[in-house]
């Protein structure tokens, strides 16, 4: 499939998408965002991809924002439904996919752009990496999520304090506070995200789905996260992997799982 905003590559396991809007710092609009649900849905339902990679293009910005321009003028009605439908489009959707999302951070990831890569499942951040949640400088709060992710991975007062300040965290600071895994020079950025990724296909793709969906219920308002992990445990047994696994231990052989 051909996009105008986005490149999408697939090798060795692990398809890579790279958000291509160099000129506008990756902005986010909605024609990349629908483009965006298109290529995880599709590697997602992609046997051969166990992991997926999302980057920007160029040194300068993973996604700088969202394309203000595009919604300046809307009423309150239509700023409820921009972020309902993004979150459901997007950043929801990146948060529960079945296959890991990894967010490759090459520079700035501001507004929007943090809160994609907060919806995937991990990150990793290049050098010079520049993070933030500057909404309200515009008169406006995070939403795609902002104010409930970031909340979660740097804990209440952080949080409140980068979206109150509007400012910016280095990628060292990011590190300390737990929103982001690991930093890497910009150059080795996607080679260092390969290599995780290259760890994680080791594994039981089907455990690795049902580990995502244990630990996401743990965030859901009035799901019981121990009866979810107890029911995905439970259901693993039920599967060829975990024959597989459990075999392939007993037997002292490395595991050829056939993610089923």
């Amino acid at each position: 499939m051909t996009y105008e905003n986005i490149l999408v590559s697939t090798q060795n396991g692990i398809a890579t998408i790279t958000i291509n809007r160099p000129s506008k710092l990756n902005a986010l609009n909605k024609a990349t965002i629908g483009e965006l649900h298109n290529a995880l849905d599709m590697a997602n339902k992609d046997a051969s991809v166990k992991v997926i990679i999302l980057t920007g293009s160029g040194e300068k910005a993973f996604v700088a924002g969202a394309d203000i321009s595009e919604f300046a003028d809307f009423n309150v009605e239509q700023g409820s439904a921009l972020a309902a439908q993004g979150q459901q489009l997007l950043f929801d959707f990146i948060e529960n996919l079945d296959t890991p999302v990894i967010a490759a951070v090459n520079g700035f990831a501001l507004g929007g752009g943090l809160e994609l890569a907060m919806s995937c499942h991990f990150r990793v951040a290049s050098t010079n990496a520049k993070m933030g949640l500057p909404e309200v400088s515009l008169g406006v709060i995070p939403g795609y999520g902002g104010t409930q992710r970031l909340s979660q991975l740097v804990g209440k007062g952080r949080a409140m304090e980068m979206i109150m300040t509007a400012g910016m965290i280095d990628a060292n600071q990011a590190l300390s506070y737990g929103l982001v895994n690991h930093i890497q020079a910009q150059e080795e950025l996607v080679p260092f995200c390969e290599k995780i990724a290259s760890k994680i296909m080791r594994n039981s793709s089907v455990a690795i789905s049902a580990a995502i969906r244990a630990v996401n219920a743990g965030f859901v308002d009035g799901v019981n996260g121990y009866q979810a992990e107890i029911d995905e445990f439970g259901k693993c047994f039920g599967t060829e992997d975990f024959k597989e696994g459990t075999t392939a231990f007993l037997e002292k052989r490395k595991a050829d799982f056939p993610g089923k």
